[in-house]
């Protein structure tokens, strides 16, 4: 047994519920989650073994499987795989598992510039990184029917989110929803992003790689999804409860909800692009929550991303006004603890630094001549999975 459960929050026995400080050494070896690995004595432990042990043989059982069917760890922005988990100083319970090989998408299908090689080419070294462009008519209304097609889309990987399913298997839905539009999964081979969207779950901020690992009751599970059709993209995200979730999880997701209506409330022609962080962090302060700063919001359109940049916090010092045409997104990512961030070793998966949960929406706008169009906006058909709006509500955010 391992001096240690108690060096950060405390946990109770996995046996009899009492306060625990010692830990399981074959569980931090294999850096399964604190809680199931605790215990207050060795007596406990010695009492529980018969069953615990299984934990353990269970674990290697998946690991041997998945590698004899090509999952593997994800390392270096997924260029590298390995069937080791990698060393690191985790921040919060949440560990990588293994991630399925890469899917395929059809050749009929339309595909961005990395597609094949991983590689952007037109989005570097494009003008529009510098200068937010205005749409025109034809360019907005493929916008719009590109956005819809990712409302719905994300709403069809929503619809299979429960206890125990795994986060790959969201990622199939998405795929495969996405590819049945006549669309590409913009996310899939981005920079070499493995998958084909983001599914961040509890202290993961954004960027999480879909995996084998099954989501528990109690969890909360972010999913981003892109979508690349008649040469646009449209992007938007939301977070969604597992099961029976806690209520300072309840008021977290709702909280970040509410800090993106409130910033897409104040969004029309003239408006500076700087008082959108302005909105989100006073909302956000209000509850005691903080907002990640190292990640913005981003003009979209025939790039992925482009100018303008969009902090979400406050007394930044973003450039520019709202004009009508632009096209971006809001995606406020919002923090139980602090705001810092950490990347994991796959290069993609931002964590809060001190392991506590983050929740995140995000929306594709359009500024019109008068206000906003929320070109991903929620439909009729869309899952009601947020207890605070009433089913006549879901319209235009």
């Amino acid at each position: 047994m391992e001096k240690g459960a108690s060096e950060s929050s405390p946990l109770d026995c996995a046996r009899c519920g009492k306060p625990a400080s010692l830990q399981c050494p074959k569980c931090a070896q294999l850096k399964l989650p604190r809680e199931a690995a605790a215990f207050c004595s060795q007596d406990c432990f010695k009492a529980a073994w018969a069953s615990h042990k299984s934990v353990h043989t269970k674990l290697d059982a998946l690991t041997s499987q998945l590698s004899q069917e090509g999952w593997k760890y994800c390392l270096k922005k997924g260029r590298t795989r390995t069937l080791e988990l990698p060393r690191f100083d985790w921040t919060g319970p949440l560990r990588p598992f293994p991630i399925s090989k890469m899917r395929l998408v059809p050749d009929e299908i339309e595909k961005p510039d990395w597609a094949l090689d991983g590689i952007p080419k037109i989005e570097p070294d494009s003008d529009l990184q510098k200068r937010v462009e205005i749409k025109t008519p034809e360019q907005i209304e493929r916008m719009r029917e590109t956005c819809r097609i990712a409302r719905e889309v994300l709403d069809a990987g929503a619809r299979i989110i429960r206890p125990g399913i795994t986060t790959d298997e969201i990622d199939r839905v998405i795929h495969e929803e996405t590819i049945a539009r006549g669309g590409y999964p913009s996310p899939l081979n981005y920079h070499f992003f493995p998958k084909s969207c983001c599914t961040s779950v509890n202290e993961v901020i954004c960027h999480g790689i879909p995996d084998a690992r099954k989501l528990e009751d109690g969890d909360i599970v972010n999913v981003d999804v892109t979508v690349y059709y008649k040469g646009v993209h449209g992007d938007l995200n939301d977070t969604y409860f597992v099961g029976n979730v806690d209520e300072a999880s309840k008021q977290l997701v709702r909280c970040t909800y509410e800090c993106l209506e409130k910033a897409i409330a104040i969004v029309k022609p003239g408006v500076r692009f700087r008082e959108v962080g302005e909105i989100i962090s006073r909302h956000a302060s209000m509850s005691g929550l903080s907002v990640v700063k190292s990640y913005c919001g981003h003009g979209i359109g025939e790039l992925f991303h482009c100018a303008p940049n969009i902090p979400h916090y406050s007394r930044n010092k973003a450039v520019g006004i709202m004009k009508a045409g632009q096209t971006f997104t809001i995606e406020p990512m919002i923090n139980t603890g602090i705001w810092h961030d950490r990347l994991w070793p796959d290069e993609w998966t931002a964590v809060t630094a001190d392991g506590k949960r983050s929740a995140q929406f995000e929306h594709t706008l359009l500024v019109t001549e008068t206000g906003v169009e929320v070109l991903t906006a929620r439909l009729p058909s869309s899952p009601d999975v947020y207890p605070w709006l009433k089913p006549s509500s879901a319209t235009s955010k």
